[in-house]
């Protein structure tokens, strides 16, 4: 593994346990509770980076421009099941794609992304680089999201948390 690759996945590491402080000593209730406007969960979100993390390695597994099934799901955000079993799935699907990114020669490996309703008309191709770094990207934004709903739930926040 270079020490791009290293890097790379520990910096998703890191994001990833951000978005984990906030959903600390939840309820599956209070998990799956809207605290604003949005449609938005704590436990929405953990189901939603769970699966975003699944979707996106078999892109990078098949490279073959398939849509995967529940790609288009547009309920990904609602919390289902329970938080604990979410948690779970998120970590078991962490796990996975840090051992085949760790697996690759090289992250210069391109493949081709599946076409959805927003893409351009032309075949696009990302390298396992872009793709970990879409994933970085997704899970830190979402940890913002999250601290904003635990805030809103019941005034906790990630650098009391922290402590």
């Amino acid at each position: 593994m270079t020490r791009e690759t290293e890097d790379l996945l520990a910096l998703l590491a890191e994001v990833r346990k951000r978005l984990l402080i906030p959903v600390r000593d939840l309820s599956d209730t209070d998990a799956g509770r809207r605290t604003t406007v949005s449609e938005l969960t704590l436990g929405g979100l953990v189901r939603h980076l769970a699966t975003g993390e699944r979707l996106w390695l078999e892109i990078l597994r098949k490279g073959d421009g398939e849509l995967p099934e529940g790609m288009l799901d547009t309920g990904q955000y609602a919390m289902s099941e329970t938080l604990s079993h979410w948690l779970s799935e998120y970590s078991a699907a962490a796990a996975e794609t840090d051992a085949y990114v760790a697996s690759l020669p090289s992250l210069d490996v391109e493949v081709r992304l599946p076409t959805t309703p927003w893409s351009p008309p032309e075949p696009q191709f990302w390298s396992a680089r872009r793709i970990v770094l879409h994933l970085i990207h997704e899970t830190a934004q979402h940890a913002g999201h999250a601290d904003i709903l635990r805030e809103s739930l019941d005034g906790a926040n990630s650098t009391a948390q922290l402590a």
